[in-house]
């Protein structure tokens, strides 16, 4: 009973000169965290330290009971508590205590571009994983879409590393606030789902650097992660959850990262590399983060057993075991011996309102002419068509996937506000794209068998479409294979299951339908110009239904903006131009070797280079048709688009000086103006010009934002401070990031389309 009488006597907030003489250091929380640590390493047994750097089942590593640490308890994100799953197996344990409130998808918390929405979700998210028990969550990802294609997309947030810097912090802050540690993840160049095991990334030092690390640097120097998790793939012919390079160079040396690198489930291939190269804690070996796997082996891991011998051989000392444990004893402290670990709070009121907000804010308006919002007073016949109304989107998808204590789907919430209003309201499934049950235990709650042909539903909604006044089409993708889902990536860019035919059908008998996106990527949209209005709503959780219909009827002004540029076609994205995704394999089918050739420029900065410039910088004159043709059209939306229902006017841009050293600071203003009759939300976007750099540099860059909400008539002045970091590039010839004297431009505008708003000022 001695560790329980020592873990007691550590919560007494006032210890008298006598008791304190009998805690232990380790328990003693007046004494620096750093002796604490040293204290509880002394005391431990090889066995003992051995044991806490691996898992002993599916999400747990032990603590060290002998010494009063309890067990570490993981548990995926980034959306919501996942489900307890049984000990060794990935099924269910079927409790009925372990519901929780599902979160928009990250997609949707990007595209609020409201840091203070992060904060609010990171925040409720601690609570339910106190509530569940839970010491580390496994997210935020902060990987950039570099192709529409990834499966895992929906997790991330976006194609630009400062905006998804700037949303990951306060995430972050959020849910340590909590006491629960986030693992942010998949660090790094986790740009690909099929065959994520095999895929060997080659990229430039400067795109590493300026387009796939920075979120994760701002993870670790600013919000100060406790945990980082390593990629599957390989990065310089060595996986990523022990690479030299990415975990004890960068990581560790430079970011001063002093936290735990935890292996993805699975992503361990190596003792001695796992030794040598960062890797702190082991979960999931043998299993593909997916499937069962070998059970009970968890003495036979790369770093247990095997291990331990290659030290009582001689081979390794304990210096680098100590150094692995000293930084699980340190998340130790901050989780799991946190006496002031707050309570936690399980699917809440305010968890809900929560989420809900998050979602309305994230709602992005792509298209309106002038069908939005719908009219109560008007009583308009509405016929709602598509699987997505019906289906549950937070079943499914991979890790991701969760047990909602309720989801409210889109057709639901749009029969409770047509009755409120008492508007006639149908439904026509229309198409059939999923009619899987269950995923992991977990069902979808109502039946999605169908026995009826599609010439048949869409008989049936064509039918419907002649007497309705409006359409409103609930279509996209889903969480299934080859969607938006772990595990796979998606076949094509197209819309799945014929809805490009169905839209088409519907919009010839009557042109008034909206089209209602749900996903976490951007999809074609061939009937564009057919279609007046359309929205994306992506994979919002818990309060879906509820969310989408304010917005629909106008309750809620949409504000959200796009976090990736949405292209017409996937000619138009650098990758994929190029030819480069999704790799080559090596000889003997072991390995994909990935050459990211866009280098930079990733999503807007690739759409904003001449076609000429993009063929003449990658030498793609020789190459495929898709590079000399990229350019033919523009993106459907840019980068930080969207719109509301209402209008917003910027003017009257100015700045104190026009003349700065690279270590000085320069203050932009700009006039911000609601001239519509609601009040609204408007994202104010700062995007930086260099016009000569002795290295490429993309057109611009976004180096600020700022949202602000507006009554109608009402002018705010917003304000933008412009330091060193958004005028620098990393000169991968000297290793370091760099400002050259010249001139520059500064650009604000509502999305990242060319601006009327811009100032010239030089950099001595």
């Amino acid at each position: 009973m001695r560790h329980f009488i020592f873990a007691t006597v550590a919560g007494l907030v006032n210890l008298s000169p006598l008791q304190a003489q009998t805690v232990p250091v380790y328990l003693d929380e007046s004494k620096p965290l750093e002796q604490r640590i040293d204290d509880a390493l002394s005391r431990m047994t090889l066995d003992e330290k051995i044991a806490v750097i691996h898992a002993q089942s599916k999400f747990s590593s032990p603590g060290v009971k002998r010494l009063g640490f309890p067990d570490l308890w993981t548990d995926d994100g980034p959306h919501g508590v996942r489900p307890d799953v049984l000990w060794d197996e990935w099924e269910q344990a079927r409790q009925t205590n372990d519901s929780c409130v599902a979160f928009p998808a990250l997609t949707c918390l990007a595209a609020t571009w409201n840091p203070s929405m992060a904060l609010l979700y990171g925040t409720s998210l601690g609570e339910e994983a106190n509530y569940r028990g839970k010491s580390v969550l496994l997210g935020p990802g902060v990987n950039i879409n570099r192709t529409p294609l990834a499966g895992r997309n929906f997790e991330y947030m976006g194609e630009d590393p400062y905006l998804a810097s700037q949303m990951v912090v306060p995430y972050i802050q959020g849910l340590q606030s909590k006491g629960v540690a986030a693992c942010v993840k998949h660090y790094a160049l986790n740009n690909d789902e099929e065959y994520r095991h095999q895929v060997n990334v080659k990229v430039s030092d400067r795109a590493l650097h300026e387009i796939y690390l920075p979120a994760f640097r701002a993870t670790v120097q600013e919000g100060g992660a406790w945990a980082i998790m390593g990629a599957y793939n390989l990065y310089q012919n060595q996986h990523n959850c022990h690479n030299a390079i990415l975990l004890n160079k960068i990581l560790k040396q430079d970011w001063g990262f002093d936290g735990v690198v935890i292996s993805d489930w699975g992503g361990c291939h190596s003792t001695e590399e796992a030794i040598i190269n960062g890797l702190d804690l082991e979960f999931g070996t043998w299993t593909d983060g997916l499937t069962m796997g070998r059970t009970n082996a968890y003495d036979n891991y790369y770093l247990a057993e095997a291990y331990k011998l290659l030290i009582k051989e001689g081979k390794y000392s304990t210096k680098e075991l100590d150094e692995k444990v000293r930084r699980v004893l340190r998340l130790f402290f901050r989780t799991t011996m946190n006496r002031q670990k707050p309570y936690g709070f399980l699917c809440s009121d305010e968890h809900y309102n929560s989420a809900r907000k998050i979602a309305q804010e994230g709602i992005v308006l792509l298209k309106n002419d002038g069908i939005l919002p719908l009219d109560p007073s008007k009583k308009q016949r509405i016929l709602i068509v598509g699987e997505n109304a019906i289906k549950m989107m937070t079943v499914g998808g991979g890790s991701s996937s969760l047990k909602a204590q309720h989801e409210i789907l889109p057709l639901d919430a749009m029969n409770a506000q047509c009755s409120m209003f008492n508007i006639p309201c149908d439904y026509a499934r229309g198409y059939v794209g999923d009619t899987i049950q269950s995923y992991n235990g977990v069902t979808v709650g109502r039946s999605l068998y169908e026995t009826r042909s599609q010439a048949e539903l869409t008989a049936e909604a064509v039918e419907k479409a002649k007497q309705a006044d409006v359409i409103i089409f609930f279509g996209g993708l889903n969480k299934s294979d080859y969607q938006d889902c772990e595990g796979h990536d998606r076949k094509q860019y197209e819309l799945p299951y014929g809805q490009n035919e169905l839209i088409e059908a519907l919009v010839a008998v009557n042109p008034r339908l909206v089209y209602v996106n749900i996903s976490g990527n951007a999809v074609a949209m061939p009937w564009i110009n057919k279609v007046p209005a359309i929205m994306q709503a992506w994979f919002l959780g818990s309060e879906a239904g509820n969310a989408i219909a304010s917005v629909l009827f106008g309750t809620v002004n949409p504000s959200g903006k796009l976090p990736f540029t949405w292209f017409a076609n996937l000619d138009q994205c650098g990758a994929h131009a190029l030819n480069t995704y999704p790799g080559t394999w090596r000889d003997g089918h072991k390995i994909i070797d990935e050459e990211y050739k866009e280098d930079i420029f990733v999503g807007y900065r690739w759409a904003d280079l001449p076609a000429k410039m993009q063929r003449s910088m990658f030498g793609s004159e020789k190459g495929s048709s898709k590079s000399k043709n990229a350019r033919l059209s523009a993106p459907l939306f840019p980068f930080g688009y969207g719109l509301s229902y209402t209008t917003f006017q910027l003017s009257n841009l100015r700045v104190e000086k026009r003349e700065m050293t690279s270590d000085e600071e320069m203050t932009l203003s700009i006039d911000v103006k609601n001239t519509g009759l609601r009040a609204g939300a408007e994202t104010v976007q700062l995007y930086i010009s260099d016009l000569k750099s002795s290295l490429p540099r993309p057109v611009k860059e976004l180096k600020g934002f700022r949202k602000v909400f507006l009554q109608p008539g009402e002018t705010q002045t917003v304000h933008f401070t412009i330091e060193r970091s958004a005028l620098s590039f990393y000169n991968d010839h000297t290793q370091s990031w760099i400002v050259e004297p010249g001139e520059f431009v500064a650009m604000l505008n509502n999305s990242s389309s060319p601006s009327n708003q811009k100032i010239k000022f030089i950099v001595k």
